[in-house]
């Protein structure tokens, strides 16, 4: 993990104000926001109403900062900061503050993708191991017969979030990961199964960087951020400094949010990397809006492409809560690198970020030449709450408190999660032992899918340490029989306590240990260490 000093403000220099209407440096601009109207495409009344309603929405989810920008009819009609950086500091998050877009670099990967085809160096139904020979999964046919938009579209049959411990936090390189995965057991069928899978991506990203002779980053680097202009955007947290302006992340609690610790996820940055601006952001909206074409009519990638990456090649089920709250909504699925929806009788183009301390929304609607984008430091639904509320004021129709909605749905889950971690580490019983000595429970425990785990007595203690994964270092205090309540030295975003339970052979020998860490999105159970 890349620490970046606290408190931010202290390595940072100058006072950034609240970004204005249309604000970033003209320079940065000129080129990308020409439009063919000769009026305002949005009254400045009008951008004042979406203005309220975005800096509403902000009080009202509690979120420390946030930055937006609109795109209607190929102009940049909205780019504002609200609130600040970080909590309990001066300086405020302006248009190009930076953010962790996460998932949103999903569709860079696939448009690099696209850029690779286009240029006939691949096909989006070539064979995977083409490029990667080495690749393999859980079943040989899959193995050879995967392709290259079934890793873009989260149809490998692996679960979602399977194997994302591979990468979090460790010294794994992306090629080291994907060998690892192999060992990921499946979750339901080869391309009739929806998955969603960073690891997939990561392997995109390496295709990209065989094909083009080019590192992931530096392809992106080149074909994209370079021509757009977007200047202050980032492809890893190593970078930070040297831009400044950058937000906090924040671990979002039932009521509070705490400042945390940027993450280094140089590993899977094809699947979650990019850090940005919604300055910068508006020019990728606007280039995704005209379906790869410059303002100058130079293309970066072909409207073909475009059409691949916009059409459904997986569908997701709607639940029945999901039609209450979206009734106009008839369909879902996921494109390449994109998610798909209909909403009042529009076609939406969306892909939603989560990072440690961040959650990010882009959302397109094609059809009216509208794009949005939002940024924050926390990791609440405010982004999603946001967007739906632009939209209407776009689409017209009922106007939704998705505020109210988003957030009720947000504290329910919160509880729900602070309930089954107290479940989790509450004892059966307070007058059990441990069954062997604390030095007995010491050892190295291993799986060929993580790798090692060590547990090691100090002074009578048990210290578990994730070998893989540096910063995974927790204390083992003793819960019940022989399950122990894990408690990380470290406050990470996605999850908090749990237990780890060590398992006999019928010779009263230690011979396994089995994590449970409750969390929604790192899967500690696929884990297995033994010793």
């Amino acid at each position: 993990m890349i620490s970046i000093p606290a408190p931010v403000s202290a390595i940072l220099s100058g006072f950034f104000a609240v970004g204005c209407l249309l604000a970033g440096p003209a320079s940065a601009q000129v080129a990308l926001t020409e439009t063919p109207h000769s009026a305002p495409v949005v009254s400045s009344a009008d951008a004042q109403v979406l203005n309220d309603l975005i800096a509403n929405a902000r009080a009202v989810w509690d979120v420390p900062g946030l930055a937006v920008a609109i795109v209607k009819d190929d102009a940049v009609v909205l780019a504002n900061g609200y609130g600040v950086r970080e909590l309990g500091q001066e300086p405020t998050v302006d248009a190009d503050t930076l953010f962790a877009i996460a998932s949103n670099s999903k569709a860079f990967t696939a448009a690099a993708i696209a850029v690779l085809v286009d240029e006939g160096k691949l096909d989006w139904d070539d064979r995977v191991r083409e490029f990667l020979p080495w690749f393999e999964l859980y079943d040989r046919y899959v193995s050879d017969d995967i392709r290259v938009r079934d890793l873009l579209c989260h149809r490998s049959g692996l679960g979602t979030f399977s194997g994302d411990l591979l990468w979090y936090m460790t010294d794994y390189s992306p090629e080291e990961i994907l060998r690892r995965a192999r060992y990921l057991k499946p979750a339901g069928p080869f391309r009739s199964h929806y998955g969603y899978s960073n690891l997939m991506f990561v392997a995109a990203g390496q295709i990209v960087a065989e094909r083009s002779g080019q590192s992931w980053s530096d392809f992106v680097r080149s074909r994209f951020l370079e021509p757009l202009e977007m200047r202050r955007t980032v492809t890893s947290v190593r970078d930070l400094l040297e831009k400044k302006n950058f937000a906090t992340p924040h671990k979002t609690e039932l009521d509070t949010s705490r400042p945390i610790a940027w993450v280094n996820w140089d590993a899977m940055a094809a699947a979650g990397g990019i850090i940005s601006s919604v300055n910068d952001m508006s020019h990728w909206l606007r280039l995704q809006l005209r379906q790869g074409q410059l303002a100058d009519d130079r293309r970066i990638f072909t409207n073909e492409a475009a059409r691949q990456m916009w059409a459904p090649h997986i569908f997701n089920t709607i639940s029945e809560e999901s039609q209450q709250r979206f009734p106009s909504t008839h369909f879902r699925a996921y494109g390449l690198g994109w998610g798909l929806s209909d909403y009042k009788g529009r076609k939406l183009v969306t892909h939603g970020g989560g990072y440690d301390g961040m959650y990010s929304k882009v959302l397109l609607v094609p059809e009216e030449r509208l794009g949005m984008v939002v940024l924050t430091n926390s990791m609440t639904g405010a982004p999603d709450a946001i967007c739906y509320r632009i939209v209407d004021h776009f689409l017209g129709g009922d106007n939704r408190d998705w505020n109210q909605d988003g957030l009720e749905r947000f504290k329910k889950s919160r509880r729900e999660f602070a309930e089954r971690i107290e479940k989790a580490i509450t004892p059966v019983r307070t007058d059990t032992h441990p069954s062997h000595a604390m030095e007995q429970y010491a050892g190295t425990y291993s799986g060929p899918l993580y790798g090692d785990a060590e547990v090691a007595e100090i002074d009578g203690k048990l210290v578990l340490k994730l070998l893989p994964a540096e910063p995974m270092v927790a204390e083992l205090e003793h819960l019940h029989y022989d399950t122990f309540m894990v408690r990380w030295r470290e406050k990470f975003a996605w999850f908090d306590a749990g237990t780890a339970t060590f398992i006999a052979d019928a010779a009263g020998n230690i011979v396994e240990m089995k994590l449970d860490i409750p969390n929604d999105d790192l899967w500690f159970h696929e884990l297995e260490f033994k010793r």
